[in-house]
């Protein structure tokens, strides 16, 4: 790894800027609503932009590109599920979800919104939606360190060791220092890079296989089914590659994006930026997997490393490709897109143990310089556990975010959904629905049953336990109150 590599160097400068954006975010934090939600400042296009920045971690340039690469269209199911999940949110939770946190103790976390609004004096619903979190929040962290590992190793021929760490640091270091803020500014950057990536990339492959008719002749003699959207695939199958979008209502770090914004106003013109560059990313990660197979089945001779591991694909055309600066420059991509989604997921987790461990039940009358401190050596701790859990050099990012994701959107999803639409939901059936629904992930993929990905149970489940547990008992007068006060609050200002 020479100093004079230009790779090394692009990533380098990248990493510095990042880092740099976090010092200046750290002039901006002063207490812990600016360390958690950024004092809920965020116009409409950081809200757009770093939403689909944290969403889509490692696997849009590696899990992803992997799976088409591997057996083609029939992968693609996950990504229109993924599209149609994205919009519903958007539609239906983000305005509402940013009205409904600030009328109800203008909350800062998903467990302190669920307490405010199920008036749960006991901390039972606080504690156990903060555990969800860390349980699965600390997975989800460990896949976008694989993820980071996987581009360092494959890059400057690190050992995976050694990638492990190097790859985490710069990303804990700006999320330590800056929070929030420091998160969503380098949100944007990181977005906008992997949108120029995800764009230039597919074009210069078909360019090098003889433009589209040649690439597409191609894939069609490597195997024809890899046009076939059906292949190898069963109702079931399908089902549960769309199943991916059910995830979104669930996601605690997508959804902190929308309790963030500075107003209900800037929601719909952040849902437009963030669905174009959403279907602009997806397009282009399906088209670098399908284009793969057509380049490396022209090329055998390089395709060793994409043999040996699939999700490598993007990875090896861009330093096949490209000059090594602007190779350097697509590789920050990958590295964008876990640095986004890691630094959201480790300050999720370092936000539920500040704000619903630490200062709810251990340092009630804590101060805020306290709590920032708190929540930047929490950020440290969950990170330290994730890359431990990262250490097998076996981990496949797509397994580890599937899992997660899942347990998210079946433990958090219908209770944050239906939280927001039906005035009817008591606290009781928000225990019933996030306990059933991470109960039903757990469950499912450990028996794998039927083939269906746990997460269409889960969330079916713990839907059904809301509903029957909540018509059970009644919401009080001020749960009623304070929802349509947030539901008038919305109607006027959307």
């Amino acid at each position: 790894m020479s100093v004079s590599n230009p790779t090394l160097i692009t990533f380098v400068i990248y990493i510095a800027a990042m880092v740099l954006i976090g010092f200046m975010a750290y002039r901006s934090t002063n207490n812990l609503s600016d360390y958690i939600l950024g004092g809920r400042s965020l116009g409409s296009v950081v809200t757009a932009l770093s939403a689909g920045a944290s969403d889509m971690s490692g696997w849009l340039l590696m899990g992803l590109p992997g799976a088409i690469y591997m057996s083609g269209l029939s992968e693609s199911w996950i990504a229109i599920g993924l599209i149609v999940g994205a919009y519903l949110n958007w539609l239906f939770v983000a305005g509402r979800l940013r009205v409904q946190t600030e009328h109800n103790g203008d909350a800062l976390t998903l467990p302190d919104y669920f307490s405010s609004r199920f008036e749960d004096k006991s901390g039972l619903l606080r504690i156990i939606s903060a555990v969800v979190i860390l349980v699965f929040f600390t997975i989800y962290c460990a896949s976008g360190i694989v993820a980071g590992a996987r581009l360092f190793e494959s890059t400057f021929g690190m050992s995976y060791e050694t990638a492990l760490w190097a790859g985490a640091a710069a990303t804990i270091a700006y999320t330590f220092v800056g929070g929030f803020l420091a998160v969503s500014w380098t949100d944007t950057v990181q977005a906008t890079l992997m949108i120029f990536a995800l764009i230039l990339t597919p074009i210069i492959v078909l360019l090098a296989t003889g433009g589209v008719d040649t690439t597409f002749l191609a894939i069609e003699a490597k195997n024809p089914d890899n046009f076939n959207m059906l292949k190898n695939t069963t109702f079931i199958g399908i089902i549960s590659l769309m199943g991916w979008g059910l995830g979104y209502f669930g996601q605690p770090h997508i959804l902190a994006r929308f309790m963030a914004a500075d107003s209900v106003k800037s929601i719909a013109k952040a849902r437009r930026i963030s669905m174009t560059w959403m279907i602009l990313c997806l397009g282009g990660t399906v088209a670098v997997g399908f284009f793969g197979i057509a380049y490396f089945s022209a090329h055998p001779e390089v395709a060793g490393p994409v043999t040996e591991n699939h999700e490598r694909v993007f990875i090896e055309l861009a330093k096949l490709l490209f000059n090594p600066w602007i190779a350097g420059v697509l590789l920050s991509a990958i590295l964008a897109a876990v640095m986004s989604t890691l630094s959201c997921q480790l300050l999720v987790c370092s936000s539920a143990l500040t704000e619903d461990f630490y200062k709810t039940f251990l340092r009630k009358n804590a101060s805020q310089v306290e709590l920032v401190w708190v929540g930047r050596l929490m950020v440290l701790l969950v990170a330290l556990i994730a890359i431990a859990m990262a250490a097998n050099p076996e981990n496949r990012v797509l397994g580890l975010v599937s899992y997660a994701w899942a347990g998210f959107g079946a433990a958090f999803g219908p209770v944050v959904l239906i939280s927001v639409i039906w005035k009817g939901m008591t606290r009781n059936g928000a225990l019933a629905g996030i306990l059933v629904g991470a109960i039903t992930v757990i469950v499912w993929k450990h028996f794998e049953l039927l083939g269906l990905y746990e997460i269409i149970p889960g969330f079916i489940f713990a839907s059904l336990a809301i509903f029957f547990v909540s018509k059970m008992g009644a919401p009080t007068a001020g749960m009623v109150e304070r929802f349509d006060a947030a539901e008038k609050d919305y109607n006027l200002n959307k």
